[in-house]
């Protein structure tokens, strides 16, 4: 962003009155410098924006919601053309549908073998009983009610016992292990998800701060502010019959200041405060200047606020950096395509156990990269490997987790799992975010050392590569 130091337009203005171009009143000289020839900076709400009719603007925010959306649209339209589960079908009696899709699934799979000519036999179907036959069981003339609670009842127990089951002798060791490798892999890439932004959102904010200017003691009378000031401080500064006008305030603020008879006309501020500052005899017109940037004792006398605006004034070119949380996001999520083109083509190769216990501990060891990540580059260049290298373990830990429960348990065993997963996501926010900006040290070691942990123990799960699914 181009900067306009405010020395440059007292400059200016010296400079417009040599040359003899001075406007004079009964009071004093009053001196209009050139307005700035600003070189605006790329606004991504121009680039991807467009009208719908003539009161409607289609605008880059809206243009990511509904591309949001439309992956779960498309998933709700290819659902329509899936086959249902041959479960359900056998649990609602409808055997023969459940045995097709039993051969269609069956046929699929010797053709991917190479043995279509191998036909599909049924030695034996075990079919659960009927939820309603259990219903009649307990009342033989039950209403409607009574059905209702006692299906909950019988719901809630079947799956409260369904995961008892999945923690007796002899799945007890696996689910334990499983339930370790879920957590310590949900903290530390959650953790760090967030994590990443805001660090390198910190970094970006120390660089900036780093190039505040300062003005001390500074006098001026009669000019005329209508260009943008930005990153400034101003100490002791007197204001005297002074007009900003048509301008932008960016992260300035204002020091035991004395503004005596000035007018602020069309002025937003962005980050700008005025601290012990002092108003007299000054006159605010359509400015967001208000009580919350009035702050630390600052004093307003005789001086009159109309028009206020209201609302958010800011946009991309005011906090660009906005547009960078997308971008590093987007940047994180297109690394772990490698990974899941890797993770599917090795997977069978060098097996499950093999691939999770090494992404995992990769990702561990990646982290102690992160040490030497002191510029927005570099934690850039760390996130996307990072994502890439843990990608390659939620891939891995799904086929494990499903092909270590039978059928019986496998969807309260995977939604245990799930769910322990989400705690540990929630975990991990909130404990990685209270880290940043006060040590990289800790969330390093805590994502390091949760993340080998989990790896070491997922290499003691048993090889599910040659299970026979039941």
């Amino acid at each position: 962003m181009v900067l306009y130091p405010l020395e440059q337009h007292l400059h200016e203005a010296r400079s417009v009155e040599n040359r003899g171009r001075v406007t004079t009143d009964t009071s004093a000289t009053s001196v209009l410098p050139p307005k700035p020839n600003i070189r605006k900076k790329w606004n991504p709400c121009q680039r991807w924006s467009f009208s719908m009719g003539s009161a409607y603007q289609f605008h880059s925010w809206r243009v990511f919601v509904v591309v949001c959306a439309l992956p779960c649209v498309c998933a709700v339209v290819a659902l329509t053309f899936m086959p249902e589960s041959p479960r359900f079908y056998l649990e609602v009696g409808k055997h023969d549908e459940a045995w097709m899709i039993l051969k269609q699934i069956h046929d699929t799979n010797m053709r991917a073998r190479g043995q279509p000519e191998k036909v599909f036999t049924v030695n034996r179907i075990k079919i659960p009983k009927q939820l309603d036959e259990f219903v009649e069981m307990e009342s033989e003339s039950g209403n409607p009610v009574a059905k209702f609670f006692f299906r909950m009842k019988a719901e809630i127990r079947g799956i409260y016992l369904n995961l008892m089951k999945c923690f007796n002798y002899p799945m007890r060791e696996n689910m334990t292990r499983l339930a370790i490798v879920w957590f310590t892999l949900s903290f530390g890439y959650y953790g760090l998800s967030v994590w990443f932004p805001d660090v390198i959102k910190h970094l970006q904010a120390d660089e900036y701060a780093s190039k505040v200017k300062v003005h001390n003691n500074e006098r001026i009378e009669d000019f005329t502010f209508n260009f943008t000031l930005e990153n400034q401080i101003h100490k002791n500064g007197l204001f005297i019959n002074d007009r900003f006008i048509n301008m932008k305030l960016r992260s300035v603020t204002f020091i035991d200041s004395t503004f005596r008879n000035c007018i602020f006309d069309d002025v937003t501020s962005v980050g700008s405060f005025f601290r012990n500052c002092t108003f007299i005899d000054a006159f605010f017109y359509n400015t967001d200047i208000d009580d919350s940037k009035l702050i630390d004792g600052t004093e307003v006398v005789n001086s009159t606020f109309t028009h206020n605006k209201t609302g958010c004034q800011m946009t991309f070119d005011d906090d660009y950096s906005a547009y960078w949380v997308y971008f590093i996001n987007f940047l994180g999520t297109l690394a772990v395509l490698p990974g899941n083109i890797v993770s599917a083509l090795l997977m069978d190769k060098i097996g499950r156990l093999s691939m999770l216990g090494g992404s995992m501990i990769l990702s561990g060891i990646s982290c102690f990269f992160l040490w030497f990540g002191t510029s927005e580059s570099m934690m850039i260049f760390m996130l996307c490997l990072y994502n890439g290298l843990s990608i390659s373990a939620w891939n891995s830990l799904d086929v494990v987790t499903t092909e270590s429960f039978p059928t019986v348990r496998r969807g309260t065993g995977f939604g245990f799992c799930n769910a322990l997963c989400k705690l540990s996501a929630v975990l991990g926010n909130m404990i990685f975010g209270s880290l940043v900006g006060i040590t990289k040290a800790i969330p390093i070691l805590m994502a390091s050392s949760v993340l080998v942990g989990g790896g070491l123990v997922s290499l003691r799960l048993p090889d599910t590569m040659a299970n026979v699914l039941m």
